[in-house]
């Protein structure tokens, strides 16, 4: 706060207000935002600097399956409101955040929880702007990651692997997958509390295919480079492919390691209608390759997605 004080003092500042308890992986995620004692203690701050808030923001991770949060979150903005209608100032800018990941259904659930809450906390009579920011919403879809397996461990449910130690006939096998991609790569954005998507298969399966627990990693052995936790996949073998789509927002690397190959896919009948309409390119794209439709998933997002 001070540090804003001597570069930038003309600066309309909005304060962050924590979302906790969102997530499952909470404890591996990077928090973001102050509690409402520590907001307290800011607004305090800025008065003493003379520096200006003119609004709150809050951010629920796209990881959040629980409506509550919004409305937790909202009413800690309420507060935070009040608390600096008392110091003197005059906000007027709510930020709802992002964490919208693309999918129709998570969005409409999100209005569901989020529009009763504004109409009850900052009612058009307040004259408070609400803003989002819902980048990762229409970018997401842009991209879909495609890594392989190159490692598998199996042990009964339940019972750490050891590989010296055969599974009885009666226990159920659980199934490790180590990846050529992690959390340290491509699925960087699970430190951010957000949700990795349902990965589907390349391969054709049969319908009587039996499903196990499964848990998905990177390939670097680190405790925090776990993909996903747990989910229903048949037995998979080193070297098959799964696909995350909706993998467009926060997954190109910042971190200096090399960045997995690009490949441009478009279906036949779009391009078509693209060059009928007169649209053309204005650089060549490598990789570019037409499908004549998009490749199916040979599993179901239901079932893929079912906890284990």
């Amino acid at each position: 706060m001070r540090k804003i004080s001597r570069c930038h003092p003309n600066a309309r500042l909005l304060i962050q207000v924590y979302t906790a308890g969102c997530c499952e992986h909470e404890e591996t995620a990077m928090p973001f935002g102050c509690t409402l004692k520590d907001c307290r203690h800011l607004l305090e701050c800025a008065k003493e600097l003379g520096l200006s808030v003119t609004g709150v923001k809050f951010h629920v991770p796209s990881c959040c399956a629980e409506p509550e949060a919004f409305t937790h979150a909202v009413s800690d903005a309420r507060c935070v409101f009040d608390m600096g209608a008392e110091l003197g100032f005059a906000m007027s800018i709510l930020d709802v955040g992002g964490g919208f990941d693309g999918i129709e259904a998570q969005l409409e659930k999100v209005n569901r929880a989020l529009k009763p809450m504004l109409d009850a906390y900052f009612p058009q009579s307040t004259g408070v702007c609400v803003i989002a920011e819902p980048g990762a919403y229409y970018v997401s879809a842009a991209f879909s990651l495609a890594v392989s397996i190159i490692s598998k461990k199996m042990a009964a449910q339940g019972v750490k692997y050891r590989a010296h130690d055969p599974l009885s006939g009666n226990d159920e096998p659980e199934f490790t997958y180590c990846l050529n991609d992690g959390v340290f790569g491509s699925f960087s954005y699970k430190l951010l509390e957000e949700s990795v998507p349902v990965p589907s298969l390349i391969k054709e399966i049969s319908a009587e295919e039996p499903f196990f627990s499964s848990s998905l990693w990177g390939s670097t052995n680190d405790g925090l480079d776990q993909v996903l936790e747990s989910c229903l996949l048949p037995e998979l073998s080193v070297g098959d492919w799964l696909v995350f789509n909706h993998t467009g927002a926060n997954s190109l690397r910042a971190t200096g390691e090399p960045m997995p190959p690009v490949h441009y896919i478009i279906s036949a009948q779009d391009w078509y209608e693209i060059q009928n309409y007169g649209v053309t390119l204005d650089t060549a794209l490598k990789n570019l390759s037409l499908v004549p439709c998009f490749q199916k998933p040979s599993l179901s997002e239901g079932a893929i997605s079912t906890p284990a």
